[in-house]
C-alpha cells in the first residue's frame, strides 16, 4: 500500500498533542461546569434550509448526498457526502459548520423541557468547506457556551458571559496571553445614526475590514460603497481607533460630538461590562473595549466579542461571539441569547505544529510495573491492577526482558517511574534521578506533577 497523502485541513494529532487539546478540553469543561453551565451534544447534521437561513454560507457546507436513487432514503441522506457550492439547495443534510445554528434548533426542539435561562456549554467538531490555511481548518473543535432567555434576557448576562470565559482562557496558563476585546453594536449603530447614516449595517460591515485593510482603503470604500461623506467617514474612523483597557473610552467617544439615544444605551452597557471584568484582568489576560470590533455576522444586536493571542495575531480571532436578540424563534416566542466561541483547533494547532506546545510524557502511565518472567505476569497485572484503582496509570512491561531494556522502555515512553515486583517486597523506581526505594501498591503515591501529564511550553527560539 501507498504512503497515504495527508488530507489538507483536516489535522490529525499525535499523541503528545492530543494529550494538550484533551487537557484544554478539560480545563474549559471543569470551569464551565464550575459558573454552572450544563454539557450538551447536538447532532452533526442540520437540515439545508437551517443551516443556510443566516446568510451566504452555502459555499462552506458539507452536503451529504445519497448515492442510490432506489435507496428509498431521504433526499441528501445517503453516506455520500461532498463540499462545495449548495446554493438553492432546500432539501437534504449538511454537516454544521458551528455550534450556534444547531444550538437555535435545540432550543427550539427542547423548549418545553428546559428552564430558562438556560445556559450551557458544548464542546464539539464542526466542519466548513474553506481553504485551509493557518489556524483555519475543515474539521475543527469549538467550545461555546451561551444563555438563553424566553422572551428577555437581562443584561447581566452579557457580562457573565464574558466574565466565564475570562476565567475559563486564565486557566490555561501554558498559553501566550491573551486579549479580549469587547464592544457593543448599539453604540456603533447608534453613533452612526446620530451621523446621519443611511445604510448602517454596511458601515460596520466595512468597518470590520480593518483587520484587513488600510484605513485609507477603508475610508475609500464608505464614501464610495456606503455613500458617507468625507467628514462622516473620517468620523467612523476616529471611533473606530478608540481602545481604552478602561471605562475611558466613553469621555472619548462624547468628545466627538454625536448624540443619540441608542448610542449612550451602547455606552452604558460596555461600560458595565468593561468595569465588571476589571477584577479577572491579570498580565495574562486583559479586557480592552475595542470599538473597531463589530463582528461580521448581522445577528448580533449588542455586545460582541473578539479575543486575540500576544504575538499570534496572524491567527485573527480565536474566541468571539456577543448578543443576540432573535436568533431563535417559533414565531409566537423569542429566545434572546448571548454566547461566546472558542476555537480551540485555532487555538491550539498551529502552536502545536509549530512545537511551542507539548505534553510531559506521550503516555497517560506513570509507572510501568516491570516483568520478571511470563510466569510471573499475574503477579505484575496484580500490582497494576491495585495502582489503577487508586487513580495511577500504569502499564506492565510488554516483555520479560532484562530490566534495564525495561527501563529504556519507560524512558523511550517518557513513563517516569518502573516497579520492581519481589516475593520479599516491591520496590520502585524514579528513573530520573536514579531513586530506589521499597514501595506497597496499596499505599505508594507519586509527585503530584507526575500523576498526570502536563503542558509544556517553548519559547520560540529568537534569532539574532
Amino acid at each position: 500500500m501507498a504512503r497515504p497523502t495527508p488530507l489538507s485541513g483536516f489535522p490529525e494529532l499525535l499523541p503528545a498533542q492530543r494529550l494538550v487539546e484533551q487537557q484544554v478540553i478539560d480545563t474549559l469543561r471543569q470551569a464551565f461546569e464550575l459558573h454552572g453551565f450544563a454539557g450538551v451534544e447536538t447532532r452533526a447534521v442540520e437540515p439545508m434550509d437551517q443551516l443556510l437561513r443566516k446568510g451566504d454560507t452555502s459555499k462552506e457546507v458539507y452536503v451529504l448526498r445519497r448515492l442510490q436513487a432506489d435507496s428509498g432514503e431521504g433526499p441528501g441522506e445517503g453516506p455520500g457526502e461532498g463540499a462545495g457550492d449548495a446554493a438553492g439547495r432546500t432539501a437534504g443534510l449538511g454537516l454544521h459548520f458551528d455550534l450556534t445554528v444547531p444550538f437555535a434548533r435545540y432550543v427550539l426542539e427542547n423548549a418545553g423541557k428546559l428552564e430558562f435561562p438556560f445556559r450551557r456549554y458544548q464542546i464539539q467538531k464542526a466542519w466548513r468547506g474553506e481553504r485551509p490555511q493557518e489556524g483555519r481548518f475543515r474539521e475543527f473543535t469549538q467550545a461555546d457556551i451561551d444563555i438563553v432567555g424566553r422572551d428577555q434576557l437581562p443584561f447581566h448576562h452579557d457580562v457573565e458571559i464574558a466574565r466565564v470565559m475570562l476565567d475559563a482562557l486564565s486557566r490555561l496558563d501554558f498559553l501566550p496571553p491573551l486579549r479580549l476585546q469587547v464592544n457593543n453594536r448599539k453604540l456603533i449603530q447608534g453613533f452612526y445614526s446620530g451621523l446621519g447614516v443611511a445604510d448602517t449595517e454596511e458601515v460596520m460591515r466595512l468597518v470590520d475590514k480593518l483587520d484587513k485593510l488600510s484605513e485609507d482603503e477603508v475610508a475609500r470604500s464608505l464614501v464610495a460603497d456606503a455613500g458617507l461623506s468625507d467628514d462622516q467617514a473620517a468620523l467612523c474612523l476616529r471611533l473606530a481607533t478608540i481602545c481604552t483597557s478602561d471605562d475611558s473610552f466613553t469621555d472619548q467617544v462624547r468628545a466627538l460630538g454625536i448624540t443619540h439615544p441608542m448610542l449612550e444605551e451602547g455606552l452604558e452597557e460596555l461600560t458595565a461590562l468593561v468595569r465588571a471584568c476589571a477584577s479577572l484582568t491579570t498580565d495574562r489576560a486583559t479586557v480592552v473595549a475595542d470599538l473597531r470590533i463589530a463582528r461580521g455576522l448581522d445577528y448580533y444586536t449588542g455586545t460582541v466579542f473578539e479575543t486575540r493571542l500576544e504575538g499570534q495575531e496572524s491567527l485573527g480571532s480565536v474566541c468571539s461571539g456577543g448578543r443576540y436578540d432573535a436568533l431563535a424563534t417559533d414565531g409566537r416566542t423569542t429566545y434572546p441569547g448571548v454566547g461566546i466561541s472558542l476555537g480551540v483547533s485555532r487555538l491550539l494547532v498551529p502552536l502545536l505544529n509549530r512545537g511551542e506546545l507539548t505534553a510531559s510524557r506521550v503516555v497517560p502511565s506513570v509507572v510501568l510495573v516491570a516483568l520478571v518472567d511470563e510466569e510471573t505476569r499475574p503477579a505484575s497485572e496484580a500490582v497494576a491492577d491495585a495502582l489503577r484503582r487508586r487513580g495511577i496509570a500504569c502499564e506492565v512491561a510488554p516483555a520479560p526482558q532484562k530490566f534495564g531494556k525495561q527501563i529504556r522502555y519507560a524512558e523511550r515512553r517518557g513513563i517516569p517511574f518502573v516497579w520492581f515486583p519481589a516475593p520479599d517486597g516491591d520496590q520502585v523506581k524514579d528513573i530520573r534521578s536514579g531513586n530506589q526505594v521499597d514501595a506497597d501498591p496499596q499505599g505508594w503515591e507519586p509527585p503530584g506533577i507526575d500523576r498526570r501529564p502536563t503542558v509544556v511550553r517553548r519559547q520560540k527560539e529568537q534569532h539574532p
